[in-house]
């Protein structure tokens, strides 16, 4: 497609002012962090290292990095298993109700987040009759997380076919053999790039994780909420803030990078 100048001056004009918009605010986060000021004021006063100390030596701010961490991770084990199953069932076997299961995996990152936070919360409490824990939330992260391993692993299906499926399963080879040899493979760099974007998604997540946590439960973005407007905690909120971007951009960056590579040696 080919643009006038005017049309691609205008695009670049649009395009500057949503970077400005998205970035800079981040930007003011990571120059709070170092200010001497005691509250989240601009422009700072000045500029110090200490609350960069003290974060890092704050007991609930490593405690809530530490249940994130856990929550993430089982979290994304969980979403790497049921994601690649679902996948693996819709896109390799034709049976009633196909499209209807393929919506109902989708619908659960695409519900807003409140919505999805009270369902979960009235069934853990009032249906099951379970007390919210840590588990409660791996489960609610989990549903959600599943959408990003579906989407890599389902795309990485439809692209590569079943040629060589089906010649291995010619050559004699059985149907753990033919997913082990000839289809993990060819699913290792999808099954990465959604693991990294799930665990990022679940590490960052608070609607759904304030309706699902029980009492004890911190989680990092809880805790960088519950600490925001108390006093002397606002710089060390900014300096976990900047932790919890960088924390989200490594694996966003890696999966990016997996998928582009995938897509370039594509034939």
């Amino acid at each position: 497609m080919r643009l006038s100048r005017l049309s691609r001056t205008i695009l670049g004009v649009v395009t500057a002012i949503i970077l400005v918009v998205v970035y800079v605010p981040l930007f003011v986060v990571l120059i709070n962090s170092f200010s001497t000021s005691t509250s989240l004021s601009w422009p700072p006063p000045g500029f110090t290292l200490e609350w960069w100390g003290r974060a890092f030596q704050s007991a609930g701010a490593v405690e809530a990095v530490w249940t994130s961490v856990q929550v993430a991770a089982v979290a994304t084990v969980i979403s790497l298993a049921l994601g690649t199953l679902i996948s693996l069932a819709l896109q390799r076997f034709s049976f009633f109700g196909r499209d209807a299961i393929s919506l109902l995996v989708i619908l659960p990152i695409a519900l807003p987040g409140i919505i999805t936070g009270i369902a979960l919360n009235n069934f853990f409490r009032t249906i099951m009759g379970v007390p919210l824990s840590i588990w409660t939330v791996v489960i609610a992260h989990a549903t959600f997380c599943i959408v990003t391993v579906f989407n890599n692993v389902i795309a990485r299906l439809r692209r590569q076919g079943i040629n060589l499926e089906e010649a291995s399963s010619d050559l004699g080879a059985g149907v753990w053999t033919t997913f082990r040899l000839v289809t993990f493979p060819q699913l290792r760099s999808a099954l990465l790039a959604g693991g990294l974007l799930a665990f990022a998604l679940s590490f960052d997540e608070i609607i759904v994780t304030t309706f699902t946590a029980g009492s004890g439960v911190t989680t990092l973005p809880i805790f960088i909420l519950n600490n925001m407007f108390r006093p002397n905690q606002a710089p060390i909120v900014s300096v976990i803030a900047v932790v919890l971007v960088i924390v989200s951009i490594v694996p966003i960056y890696l999966a990016q990078r997996l998928s582009g590579d995938r897509e370039q040696k594509a034939p």
